[in-house]
């Protein structure tokens, strides 16, 4: 029998961008199933009103929780300013959000400076950022500033050039003024777009400054709170990864890869995450190395490190997915299938 440690952890976002807190999780959790619903049918969430917000979160986590999951983890800025503490009342299970991460880890990057958040208008409206942050440092300012079109500009692949350059200067320049010498991606689409806005942040500071990846410093909360619970699971080797959504299945596999790093190829069907042999065992594809393997040029920023969608492996080498195979032959070069499903 599982046992509750070894139930997988759940993941739910508006759309792609908690695949960001995925791929975080991946890398600092590996052997923990993941479940994530992106909720792709009513994204965003970040201008919809905070009673929406929670009716929409509500029923993300019930999907989740009818999974099995043993903790959810809100993925979302939005949903974690407005909607975390119903959601930790409704329940009965822990729920973490990525808001109080963020603000920790920019108080420890801002050395009493002003920190800058850049997030959805409803993250900033909420004022969930000066709030952590002032339950952190009582003299460390925040100033926000609403980024939507950056929101856009990541789901749609627009991560560098210069456009995502001139988009990020128009929404850092109130930050810098105001005296902003750290940035917190107040969103977790926003960490596609960190070499733009890291770019941009240091010609209007007159040099670097801190950019504070939320994804990253949730996995790292997150670790920390299984750990502590006594929630880690007890198998080794990789974890499982579910993705599930509420419409454009297609057309969310075909961006996916992007925010998570790995091959995600799924054909709008619902799919159970596919498991290939390897070794003689049950492996799943979405097995990625972390211990120094090869990395390809082709791969996606969120917390220092960076991972290729293709580099697949069990042993310490660099295979593609095509590599994977039953008997030394050639798989197809199908990535994590992507199940729709009904809310």
């Amino acid at each position: 029998m599982t046992s509750h440690a070894d139930a997988p952890l759940g993941v739910f976002d508006s759309g792609l961008g908690g695949l960001t807190v995925v791929r975080a999780l991946r890398r600092r959790c590996p052997a923990e199933d993941i479940v994530y619903l992106g909720d792709t049918a009513r994204v965003p969430y970040g201008t919809r009103s905070p009673e929406t917000v929670v009716r929409y979160a509500l029923g993300c986590a019930r999907v989740l929780i009818g999974r099995g999951v043993k903790a959810i983890v809100v993925a979302c800025n939005t949903v974690s300013a407005v909607a975390i503490d119903m959601l930790r009342v409704e329940l009965d299970l822990p729920v973490l959000g990525v808001i109080l991460p963020g603000a920790r880890a920019a108080v420890a990057a801002s050395r009493g400076a002003t920190i800058g958040v850049l997030g959805t208008a409803g993250t900033i409206a909420s004022g969930a950022y000066p709030r952590a942050v002032a339950s952190l440092s009582t003299r460390t300012e925040v100033a926000g500033q609403a980024a939507p079109l950056l929101v856009s500009l990541a789901e749609e692949g627009w991560l560098d050039g210069e456009v995502p350059r001139l988009v990020a200067r128009r929404y850092l320049e109130p930050l810098i003024g105001a005296g902003a010498r750290s940035v917190v991606l107040g969103c977790t689409h926003f960490p596609l777009l960190r070499a733009p806005i890291e770019a941009e942040a240091a010609a209007l500071a007159g040099g670097p400054i801190p950019i504070v990846d939320s994804a990253s410093a949730t996995a790292e909360d997150v670790a920390s709170f299984l750990a502590e619970r006594g929630l880690a699971t007890s198998r080794v080797g990789a974890g499982s990864l579910a993705l599930l959504v509420t419409d454009l299945p297609k057309s969310f596999a075909a961006v996916a890869s992007r925010f998570l790093g790995e091959a995600v190829g799924g054909d709008g069907g619902s799919r159970s995450p596919t498991h290939v042999e390897t070794d003689g065992g049950s492996r799943s594809p979405t097995h990625v190395e972390t211990d120094g393997g090869s990395r390809s040029p082709t791969h996606v920023e969120t917390d220092g490190g960076s991972r290729s969608p293709t580099h697949v492996g069990t042993d310490g080498g660099s295979r593609s997915p095509a590599d994977v195979g039953t008997d030394g032959g050639q798989a197809p070069p199908r990535g994590i299938d992507v199940e729709q499903i009904d809310l």
